[in-house]
């Protein structure tokens, strides 16, 4: 029988699962789940990608595809083709499978402004020599034709789990359908097994080695999420989707400009505004050297400012709406609040040719830095880890409760929360904050975060409340004791929230606490946090805690209640250790007996 709560964690666990396996092989294939609860997830890379990109590209991806989330819209699969990787995730074993019902083609709405007739020639020449080379090369090829003095370049890959002859299929039938977008622009072609795509900008890397400088710019990057339906309705949907996306994006460039003259005015204005030149010369014009780590929204370097003070700053790595949004409530939202356990705004920059925030320095680097497989420095001592629990409950409170507006993070993970000199927190990152009224228990918003930190009714039903906080501070409090990663998935082993849920069910909260402590630790406070933690990832939204209520439970001023529900991501499930959770070899296909659906977003990357 099909569960939601169980389809969704098995979805989840397999997303978590793929990191891994992207960061070591650059893709991978993963099985969770059982019956008709098991959920199928592939990724990749393009071999032209640096690792770093890879990464990057597969973290953006594993949010944008919670826009296909289970029983949302009636569907139970998606694909998302980022211009780095493809992901996708079915209720039916789809390894090896070349062509599919969803597979399509997107063309860009500009014609090619030279000689048309050479341009296409010169396009389908190339498009037809990379299929052939991409089959010798290991499922890959790029390069370019230049004849007549128009060039034209190209890429061409398939994905790893489909083998020789699927490749040849599929990159044959690219090959026919991309012609239909000659002689527009660029082209590209998205199919189940394959990747195809043409342009008249040089969009890869010409070795599979390189790593890009800044990123492709100059040129539009899609993202196109596909998620699975019947043919008659993703045919009706791709031509609505078509007309949609081309009204809405002469719409969203009005907006975006006069977003960015109100930000502009507003900054100039502002006692924040720090010109572009003097920060990039602060960080050795954003040397490597003093690179402090990489962001879903930036990278963000250490810099030393004329007057001697060492600050934090970020580069901003996108642009449009989302660039806006996030901006927006950087500068707003961290300007106006002040506390102790937040990371203060310096300054930032609008002006140069990247917009930039600057931030207080924070010598000791993240919690994730501290907790991760590859710890740095002393591991943290009891008394550290009990400060700094206290320390980001005491930020949430200010921010749920006592600041001049209520404010939801949004994002409160292991990397969000820094630490100073004296190990204090900061909780950082206000980039996906949002405002809440006074007035609402909740709000309806589009889904953003983090994986394995989200709250059921946020990630089911797209409902925000402070609440989504706590179940977030929950996981964070678990891994901080425990020392392991909510993320990180074993073979054939549960979650650590689900092996704490046990262990308090056997009363033996204590043998959960971070083996590195080596027994030195208070074991009332850790079983207390560890309860705590339990109390807030509850699946009911309505019987978790507020925050300023933690606090007076890590304080000791206030009785620690019995968790009456085990966390979400079991809620459901007698045992999730039960289900498959291999690195899976591709096998044969079964396919669904669902109907299917299919979606395409397009936006820039």
């Amino acid at each position: 029988m099909l569960h939601r709560d169980v389809f969704i964690s098995s979805f989840l666990a397999s997303m978590d699962a793929l990191t891994p396996l992207i960061s070591s092989q650059r893709y991978g294939a993963v099985v969770n789940g059982t019956g008709n609860n098991t959920v199928y997830a592939f990724s990749e890379c393009f071999k032209d990608l640096s690792q770093s990109d890879c990464d990057v590209c597969l973290a953006q991806s594993k949010t944008q595809i919670l826009t296909c989330l289970p029983f949302q819209k009636g569907t139970r699969g998606g694909r998302l083709f980022f211009d780095g990787c493809y992901l996708r995730y079915d209720d039916y074993n789809f390894f090896n499978e070349s062509l599919s019902d969803q597979d399509t083609t997107v063309c860009n709405t500009s014609d090619f402004s030279g000689n048309r007739n050479v341009y296409g020639h010169n396009a389908l020449e190339l498009v037809r020599n990379l299929s052939v080379l991409a089959q010798r090369n290991d499922g890959f090829s790029v390069g370019s034709v230049n004849k007549r003095n128009v060039s034209v370049y190209g890429l061409a890959q398939c994905w790893n789990i489909v083998n020789g002859s699927a490749c040849m299929n599929c990159l044959a039938d690219a090959v026919t359908k991309i012609g239909s977008c000659v002689p527009r622009e660029e082209g590209r072609a998205l199919n189940a097994g394959c990747y195809l795509r043409y342009s008249n900008q040089k969009f890869y890397n010409n070795s599979t080695n390189a790593s890009p400088a800044g990123g492709n710019h100059g040129h539009q990057k899609l993202a196109i999420i596909l998620a699975a339906a019947s043919t008659a309705a993703a045919l009706l949907l791709v031509v609505a989707t078509v007309v949609f996306f081309v009204k809405k994006n002469v719409l969203k460039k009005r907006r975006e400009k006069r977003q960015f003259g109100v930000l502009l005015h507003r900054v100039s204005k502002s006692k924040l505004n720090m010109p572009y030149e003097i920060l990039e010369k602060a960080s050795n014009y954003f040397n490597e050297a003093n690179k402090l780590g990489q962001g879903g929204s930036g990278s963000v370097y250490k810099g030393v400012l004329p007057d001697g003070n060492t600050v934090a700053i970020k580069r901003l790595s996108f642009i449009t709406t989302q660039w806006a949004d996030h901006f927006f409530n950087e500068v707003n939202l961290i300007n106006g609040i002040h506390h102790k356990n937040l990371v203060k705004l310096l300054g930032c920059s609008i002006t140069g040719p990247e917009s930039l925030l600057v931030y207080e320095y924070v010598p000791n680097q993240s919690l994730h830095d501290h907790l991760s497989v590859r710890r740095i420095s002393q591991p943290l001592t009891w008394e550290v880890r009990h400060k700094i629990i206290l320390g980001v409950a005491e930020g949430m409170t200010y921010l749920h409760e006592d600041s001049p507006v209520r404010i939801i993070h949004r994002d409160i993970k292991l990397s969000n929360v820094l630490l100073d000199e004296d190990f204090t927190p900061k909780i950082a990152d206000f980039g996906l904050a949002r405002l809440f009224p006074e007035d609402k228990s909740h709000i309806s918003t589009a889904i953003a975060g983090t994986l394995g930190y989200m709250a059921p009714e946020y990630i089911v039903r797209g409902q925000l409340s402070e609440k989504a906080d706590v179940y977030s501070f929950g996981v964070l409090v678990v891994e901080i004791v425990s020392g392991k990663r909510n993320s990180s998935f074993v073979l054939n082993s549960s979650s650590i929230l689900q092996m704490v849920w046990n262990l308090y069910g056997s009363n033996r909260l204590s043998d959960i606490v971070d083996p590195i402590l080596e027994g030195n630790f208070r074991r009332d406070e850790a079983c207390g946090l560890l309860q705590i933690g339990l109390l807030c990832a509850q699946a009911s939204a309505e019987l978790r805690p507020s925050m300023s209520v933690v606090v007076k439970m890590i304080n000791g001023n206030h009785e620690i209640p019995q968790p009456t529900q085990p966390p979400f991501l079991h809620s459901g499930s007698s045992e999730l250790s039960k289900s498959r959770y291999n690195n899976f070899q591709p096998g044969s296909n079964t396919p669904s007996s669902g109907d299917n659906m299919t979606e395409s977003l397009i936006e820039p990357r």
